[in-house]
């Protein structure tokens, strides 16, 4: 079509003529596709469907599987207060078992007079991104703690620490790269992996040995290299050799990261993790990263290492530079704790010492606490799904709350239960519950 057969008309009508010139066209492209449209009243229900997803599918039949065995819910609980050694779910109070709070921070008064100090002076949120105005002393003062810890150069904080795995790994390492990491590692760190594509192996559960084996055949085929291990396990409550570990970092010239969300205020003399632990010096591993929502009593997590590592990830790494800075009474409040953590080392000893009995007394009732070490996570393995949710419900029904673990989160022939202890347990608690636990496990 030309303009010139439209010359002499106002602009208003050659341009509604033009537009029905235009529609015609498309209707006459359309001839013999008759039914073009069709092709997307073919697309199946559960393409754009929530309710008919796989996943969800596959839950609606668990939940109809759990309802015809006569199994409740044993998940969202509701707690009424703080969860500490004891909590209160509808009304009744329980021993508890299923709470982080492993050194009794969360509601200690220091910390709540923190967090509320923090409120009245900064509000309940930073309102911004740290690089754009979010930025706060308090944020500061409990990075520069957190490096203290480690003696090392600096560190930087995230307000979650699931997101702090996979924003770190995603961002530093790519398809050249090899993740190479323990076999039972934690989800977040897996999905950092895959975020950065890099190649991406493990290796047995804290199996160095092997680790060094692999690495013999595959170092030379990437550029960076980097090891994952955890502090504990979070899971399974042991922990990796972490000196054989560093040999074999500076062995084949790779970088080193341990995850302390569970170790950090659990292992060491005076809680300091798994470096006080094992007397390692913080330049020993790469990476340090750790949660807040464990002994510490807040939320979010941390990495701490180098200066090149800590500024790259404030000022590149996506899950900090497009993220809102932490909430200022949670930085309060975890550095209030860490501060409670290291002028109280009482209660890093009162911990060890409840999960070492916790530990002994449930190896003596015969029940199998695997790999488990005593540091505040013991598992009492079943080898059934259903034998966990129904013995979690009978301790339950008898004053004692414990979560299952069941399966996809651990293989079928490693359910259980999963207790948590807490420097607060009293030794009275920790026999019952023993004593509890082997009676209805001998019923099942």
């Amino acid at each position: 079509m030309t303009n010139k057969k439209y010359s002499g008309l106002t602009a208003q009508l050659k341009d509604k003529l033009i537009q029905q010139a235009l529609e015609r066209k498309l209707r006459h492209a359309k001839q013999g596709q008759p039914n073009a449209d069709n092709r997307y009243t073919k697309i199946p229900e559960e393409h754009f469907k929530f309710h008919l997803h796989p996943s969800f599918q596959q839950l609606l039949i668990l939940n109809e599987g759990a309802k015809k065995l006569g199994v409740d819910n044993p998940y969202f609980k509701l707690h009424q207060g703080i969860a500490d050694a004891t909590t209160i779910i509808n009304d009744q109070e329980y021993v508890n078992f299923t709470s982080y709070n492993y050194l009794g921070l969360n509601g200690h008064p220091m910390v709540n007079e923190a967090a509320k100090a923090a409120i009245d002076h900064y509000g309940t949120s930073v309102s911004a991104s740290r690089p754009v105005s979010g930025e706060r002393p308090i944020h500061q003062e409990l990075e520069k703690a957190i490096a203290d810890i480690y003696g090392v150069e600096s560190a930087v904080i995230f307000v979650s620490g699931h997101a702090t795995n996979v924003t770190t790994i995603g961002h530093l390492f790519s398809n050249k790269d090899l993740i190479i990491h323990d076999e039972l590692i934690h989800n977040s760190i897996l999905q950092g992996a895959l975020l950065s594509g890099a190649r991406r192996l493990s290796f047995p559960h804290n199996d160095w040995a092997e680790l060094n084996n692999i690495l013999k055949e595959q170092r030379h085929h990437f550029e960076r290299v980097l090891i994952a291990v955890e502090g504990i396990y979070s899971m399974d409550g042991d922990y990796p050799d972490l000196p054989r570990f560093v040999e074999i970092r500076n062995k084949f010239k790779a970088l080193l990261m341990v995850d302390e969300a569970h170790s950090l205020g659990v292992m060491g003399k005076t809680g300091m993790g798994i470096r006080e632990h094992f007397d390692l010096n913080g330049g020993d591993v790469d990476i340090w990263m750790g949660t807040f929502s464990k002994a510490l009593a807040g939320c979010g997590g941390y990495i701490a290492g180098e200066h090149a590592l800590v500024d790259h990830l404030k000022f590149l790494a996506p899950g900090f530079l497009y993220s809102v800075g932490m909430s200022p009474p949670l930085a309060a409040a975890s550095l209030a704790a860490l501060h409670c953590m290291q002028n109280e080392p009482e209660r890093v000893t009162r911990l060890q010492n409840r999960s070492n009995l916790f530990l002994q007394l449930a190896q003596s009732a015969s029940i199998n606490t695997g790999t488990s070490t005593g540091l505040a996570i013991i598992p009492a393995i079943l080898g059934s799904s259903l034998k966990a949710v129904r013995l979690s419900s009978a301790l339950f029904n008898q004053g004692i709350n414990t979560q299952p673990i069941v399966y996809p989160a651990v293989p079928e022939k490693a359910a259980r239960l999963r207790f948590f202890i807490s420097s607060q347990h009293t030794e009275s608690q920790i026999n019952s519950t023993i004593e509890i636990l082997a009676s209805e496990l001998s019923r099942l």
